[in-house]
């Protein structure tokens, strides 16, 4: 293996380019206006909508008001007038009600509801009190206003109408409402002021931090971790002080409103592991505020064994489930990457099997410490071509560590051959040339070895000529997608679910009806789905299988729930009483009644077979890719 890890292109000077901003108004537009994730979730949704644009109006409405004194500017902007200034009354009345109703609906959530999820601290308090006190100070106000003056229009302001009415059947009379008018109309200003004040200062920064961090997050693929540029010249690798996350992970800390969408997602957290995303979050808030923020910061100590607990790193999945529901775009796993890289590459201070998969990739160039002679034996039995430099095939078939070296997985691989091979397809595979695609290697923190994998494969696929390449493992293909492009390597890259789709549409993979009786349940891969949006693809090459019966999970497609294997799971040592594969399986069994559960790489493929070997349910349940599953009901003439 080489030494030298490929040099990372620089960043083009396009970034902020007209595209970008094009883009960040549509996403400002789509998440921060129109809050399309806070609505995912109906009560919650309405609630913070009614807030929103209740406090949006307002604010307009606020400073369109003061542009009518000569204030801020040398001269007055006499907007809005006459019918104009009628209809500016009934919407701000209306805004004040929305804020009211939303506030009240918060205050119920967290007395009344009170989901597992949220919990409370002193700033929620604070932010409901606020956001009550200054639409009903301004409604009292106005009510006041109204009995002192008595204008004509204040039928267009119904609810400050309505409460004037009831203040005048207290026997408020115009004299006591001018006095009290002026007490209210100051103590509205005074709370408004608070307001605006404490927004640094409590939750209510989101509303500034918020949309900045919609506009302003890296546009990288999903999935796609930002490269250590100039690796072995570089001074810091990783995070191990909190002063060394970078801009965009720092406005991650300060935007988060702890609603905890991403812990009732995370799949470490379900299933009992001691980790919550929104844990990891605000603990790394309150070191950043406290070292860096607070007069007189506190001396900035190592994150590890202070902040967090040098366990924690290591639960999460990467699976990706906690950025799917974020509405506002805070990004837990480049926090966790950025806390393994220090660990791994400066401290060493990691857990031991996770040692012993780097030590095997280092050594023998995968995670399972296998020699290369053992690759992919099937290759060989089935007289599949090996390309050599120089040659050209249609098809270059990226098998992968998992399909190479488990031995369950090289089932599956067999069956993917067949299929390529009853399909007529012009196919080959790299043989000893093919190397680890370093996806482990990334997710685990070795940000080095990953790029050096990288160099020796894109200078392999370089040396040859082919159309597409097909990979059968959801991280090779998302690793060589999304990732190889940052070090130079632009290839056509499929998954093989979405190729067998392709066959089956053309008509190039027959399929004749099912004799199994089995019911079928698809299993969404967290890097195939979330982080590549593929979901309808392998269900169209199932789903041709005629007479085929097949459910669906509750959690599935995005919402799907994570099989435990990613973010280097495979490797470590989980507690049996935390083990994620089991939750997962333990849903198939109790909402489906499925008999075979069909995945769609290799490590979910792993992941299950091992729970059903563990909870010894193997006559009742199988796994199978869905290369196998559609290699059952090939025609044999092809």
């Amino acid at each position: 293996m080489t030494t030298t890890p490929v040099e990372v292109p620089s960043k083009p000077e396009t970034q902020f380019q007209a595209s970008r901003w094009l883009l960040s108004i549509k996403d400002l537009f789509l998440h921060a206006v129109l809050q399309d994730r806070v609505l995912q979730r109906l009560y919650p949704g309405v609630m913070h909508l009614l807030l929103f644009w209740g406090v949006s109006i307002q604010i307009l409405g606020s400073i369109i008001a003061l542009l009518q004194f000569e204030l801020f500017l040398p001269f007055t902007i006499p907007f809005p007038v006459n019918t104009a200034y009628l209809w500016f009354e009934l919407i701000m009345d209306i805004a004040g009600i929305m804020i009211i109703l939303g506030a009240l609906m918060a205050l119920i959530r967290r007395l009344v509801i009170r989901p597992k999820s949220l919990v409370n601290r002193w700033d929620d308090w604070y932010a409901i009190a606020i956001l009550l006190l200054v639409p009903i100070i301004g409604f009292f106000s106005e009510a006041l206003r109204f009995i002192a003056s008595q204008p004509s229009w204040r039928f267009w302001a119904p609810f400050g109408n309505i409460l004037a009415e009831g203040l005048i059947a207290l026997g408020v009379d115009p004299i006591t409402a001018d006095a009290l008018h002026q007490f209210f109309f100051w103590g509205h200003i005074v709370v408004a002021l608070i307001f605006v004040v404490s927004i640094p200062f409590t939750k209510l920064r989101h509303l500034i931090t918020g949309p900045l961090n919609i506009v302003t997050r890296p546009l990288r693929p999903a999935g796609a971790l930002e490269p250590i540029e100039d690796i072995e010249e570089a001074e810091k690798l990783g995070v191990g002080e909190i002063n060394e996350f970078s801009s965009d992970l720092l406005l991650d800390l300060n935007t988060c409103v702890q609603c905890g969408r991403c812990e009732d997602a995370c799949p470490s957290n379900l299933s009992g592991m001691p980790y919550s995303p929104r844990e990891l979050i605000l603990n790394l808030r309150k070191e950043f505020h406290s070292t860096m923020i607070s007069a007189n910061g506190n001396e900035i100590e190592p994150i590890m064994g202070k902040a967090l607990d040098k366990e924690t790193p290591w639960y999460c999945t990467t699976c990706g489930a906690c950025l799917k529901v974020c509405p506002l775009f805070v990004n837990p796993v480049d926090t966790i990457v950025d806390l393994r890289r220090y660990l791994t590459l400066t401290t060493g201070d990691i857990p031991g099997e996770v040692g012993e998969a780097l030590m095997g990739m280092e050594r023998r160039g995968n995670p399972w410490s296998m020699p290369k002679e053992s690759h992919a034996p099937w290759v060989k039995e089935m007289e599949i071509p090996i390309i050599q430099p120089g040659e050209q095939t249609d098809v270059l078939l990226f098998i992968g560590c998992a399909f190479g070296y488990d031995s369950r997985s090289q089932q599956a691989g067999k069956s993917l051959a067949k299929i390529l091979q009853k399909a007529s397809i012009d196919f080959a595979v790299l043989g000893d040339a093919e190397g680890c695609c370093g996806e482990t290697a990334r997710r685990l923190g070795h940000e080095y070895l990953f790029q050096v994998m990288a160099e020796e494969n894109i200078e392999t696929f370089n040396s040859i000529k082919f159309n597409r390449i097909i990979s059968p493992c959801a991280h090779c293909f998302s690793t060589l997608k999304n990732e190889y492009p940052q070090f130079g390597g632009e290839f056509r890259v499929q998954h093989h679910t979405e190729f067998l789709s392709e066959l089956v549409h053309e008509g190039r993979l027959r399929l004749k009806s099912s004799e199994n009786r089995s019911v079928f349940t698809y299993h969404d891969s967290c890097y195939l789905g979330r982080y590549n949006d593929i979901y309808n693809q392998p269900r169209h090459a199932l789903n041709a299988v005629p007479d085929l019966t097949s459910v669906e999970l509750p959690r599935n497609k995005e919402n799907a729930f994570c099989c435990g294997g990613g973010g280097g799971h495979m490797w470590m040592e989980i507690d049996p009483e935390t083990r994620i594969n089991h939750r997962r399986l333990q849903e198939v069994v109790d909402s489906t009644k499925a008999d075979t559960i069909v995945t769609a790489c290799p490590y979910c493929l792993i992941m299950f077979d091992d729970a059903i070997r563990s909870k010894g349910i193997g006559e009742s349940v199988e796994v199978k890719d869905i290369s196998e599953v559609l290699t059952d009901h090939v025609y044999s003439e092809g």
